[in-house]
């Protein structure tokens, strides 16, 4: 089976060129370097990190000197131009450049060193909850790649190490650790997170239960860049352009990575999906120097696969040409040939759930509407029908066969907004309605969802004259005072196999990209039909409320250098007596342009005693918040 969770320090040492990616490759050829440090990794480290110096004129190098003068004599030369070490303590706090000495020379690096610090900030689980065998516990932090291990109890109460190897890490503000499924003690206890650098974390007082017989595999996606453009790939015209976050010549790629990320793209098979009806795709650098295949690849290619909704999904292992892994960092990565768009680049894992079984719903969203136009009465329509068939040119979206024949035959769903929705479902002629009476607040098929949306369940079977119709009239949303949101199944399916682990619980998503901006631009959140919270963004019902006020929540958001207050809607009470920004520990860099703020109100009762009244207000500068969460 596949190893998961794996550990994304693990590295290739690969020679790295020298000089930037404007100088010639003739010249690099030809040049003489002698004493010199090319690149050193990782380039931040804590007291006894591993790292490893790539350069040349190795050989006769007798000290290394780290930032603030700690001197390094017991190091492992490995060849000419590879030195391995681990990093002394004393490092000073700001970092600095790395240097290399010989009895003769001396030569400075042009990165520099910094230096990390762990900082625990909350988990997926509290104290008191329990967690089955098999499941998933998160870590939520700033610099957690200096986690080495965490320390549990096996069945007999003896420590039971989990290494490093096996955690999953988000970047570097989360580490996920898979509970041993029937190793683990039974019963509660406290474990330890242990770092590199000697430091101890308590984890949570948590009942630990070992996972019953059964289990299933579950393939996790985690997707690193999604493309904001449509822009077809054209030989040279158009092409897609990856690479390290700071490198020199990187300012012209359309995505950048953190270290741990970009070493995973160059160590790990990641996928492509893409859309095009006859792709041709070449990988190579940016500079067009070395190809990762010989052949460009086509449909036909193994590495292809067509997945019949006119998306293919290219299959990545970077490691089957070690001569263009060791130009990436210089000369990054680039995906060229014709007639294809790059939709998103993505890992794929599986992970082992194990335990007594559970119920998931399941949701395939089919459309989602890129518009915001607002239904009226014949004006404003939504269509759907059938791909290829002749009068669905109008639609709004067609179909596939295989999905138009679930549309006619299960049920569905419309997620709609609007204060007071007015719907009729009928065939593009207008010839047969669904229902009797159009669909309003208080038809049971109507669900007030309290956050300014509905959900319309739609049963086409309920009308067979209607469905007999729809191949050649197609399906009509009308009526008056909505916005259709998204159209999808659901589906309940049973897992064998217990909790599927800590999952994300949305309540609130931005439709909006406004930046708060200290009163200017705020976000307010109250509880359903109180007083004065017309005003507020997103309100709840009385078990969300009580749960926000109660429970450790999360703040997703965006921003370059975000400054947080949490406060009532009369600023009269603050949760924190500092505003939040980077560098406190509540705030995580998630390492993408986004950070998670974690949020426990009751830190602050004086304000909790506040919110039914006043409501809760986030307000500051400098960020967007893109959704509220709890870890369950």
């Amino acid at each position: 089976m596949k190893k998961i969770f794996k550990y994304l320090g693990v590295l290739m040492s690969a020679a790295l060129l020298a000089l930037t990616a404007c100088t010639p490759k003739e010249e690099y050829e030809s040049a003489d370097v002698g004493l010199n440090i090319k690149a050193f990794f990782p380039t931040k480290v804590v007291t006894g990190q591993p790292m490893t110096i790539n350069g040349s004129g190795f050989k006769d190098v007798k000290e290394i000197v780290f930032p603030d003068g700690i001197s390094v004599t017991n190091f492992e030369h490995v060849g000419n131009d590879m030195i391995r070490v681990n990093a002394p303590s004393g490092i000073k706090a700001e970092g600095g450049p790395i240097k290399v000495r010989t009895d003769e020379e001396e030569v400075e690096s042009r990165v520099s060193l910094t230096v990390g610090n762990t900082v625990v900030s909350g988990f997926s689980k509290q104290d008191g909850e329990e967690i089955n065998g098999g499941e998933q516990l998160s870590i939520f932090g700033t610099d957690l790649e200096f986690i080495s291990s965490v320390e549990l109890l096996d069945t007999d109460g003896n420590p039971l190490i989990l290494e490093d190897e096996d955690f999953y890490r988000k970047g570097t503000s989360q580490v996920t650790i898979n509970i041993p499924k029937k190793t683990i003690y039974d019963g509660s206890f406290v474990g330890y997170i242990h770092t590199i650098d000697g430091k101890v974390f308590p984890l949570p007082e948590l009942t630990y239960i070992p996972a019953s017989d059964g289990g299933h595999w579950e393939t996790v996606e985690t997707v690193i860049w999604e493309n904001a453009t449509g822009e077809v790939v054209d030989w040279g015209n158009v092409n897609y352009r990856f690479g390290l976050d700071g490198h020199d010549g990187n300012n012209e790629c359309d995505a950048t990575f953190p270290q741990d990320v970009w070493d995973k793209i160059k160590s790990e098979t990641f996928y492509l999906l893409l859309e095009g009806a006859n792709p041709q795709i070449r990988i190579t650098t940016g500079w067009w120097s070395v190809n990762l295949t010989a052949e460009d690849i086509q449909p036909g290619n193994e590495l292809l696969a067509d997945n019949g909704d006119g998306t293919w999904t290219l299959t990545v292992d970077l490691t089957a040409n070690p001569d263009l892994v060791a130009l990436l960092d210089d000369q990054h990565l680039l995906f060229t040939g014709g007639g294809f768009t790059p939709l998103k680049l993505y890992f794929s894992e599986d992970i082992w759930i194990d335990g007594g079984g559970h119920s998931e719903i399941v949701k395939t969203s089919i459309w989602k509407n890129a518009t915001s136009e607002v239904v009226d009465w014949g004006n404003v329509n939504y269509r759907f029908g059938l791909d290829g068939h002749d009068g669905n040119n109008e639609c709004d979206a067609t179909f596939p066969q295989d999905v138009w024949d679930k549309i006619k035959t299960e049920t569905f769903y419309l997620l709609l907004e609007g204060a007071n929705p007015q719907i009729r479902v009928t065939t593009g002629w207008w010839s047969v309605n669904l229902t009797a009476d159009d669909i309003q607040p208080g038809n049971e098929l109507l669900a007030d969802n309290g956050d300014g949306t509905w959900t319309l369940t739609v049963d086409l079977t309920a009308n067979p004259d209607l469905v007999a119709l729809l191949d050649d009239q197609h399906l009509l949303f009308t009526g008056g005072g909505f916005i259709p949101l998204e159209l999808y199944f659901e589906e309940e399916i049973w897992v064998d196999g217990g909790d599927s682990g800590p999952k994300e619980t949305v309540f609130w998503e931005n439709a909006t990209s406004e930046v708060v901006d200290w009163g200017n631009v705020n976000y307010r959140f109250g509880l359903d039909g109180h007083d004065g919270n017309n005003e507020c963004d997103a309100t709840f019902p009385q078990d969300i409320w009580d749960k926000i006020k109660s429970k450790t929540f999360y703040l997703l958001l965006e921003g370059a250098n975000p400054q947080i207050r949490v406060t009532t809607g009369w600023w009269s009470v603050n949760l924190t007596t500092d505003d939040f920004m980077p560098g406190n520990e509540l705030l995580a860099d998630n390492g993408d342009g986004t950070w998670t703020l974690t949020v426990d109100l009751t830190a602050n009762p004086d304000l909790v005693a506040l919110l039914d009244d006043q409501h809760l207000l986030f307000t500051g500068g400098g960020f967007t918040p893109l959704k509220l969460y709890f870890f369950e």
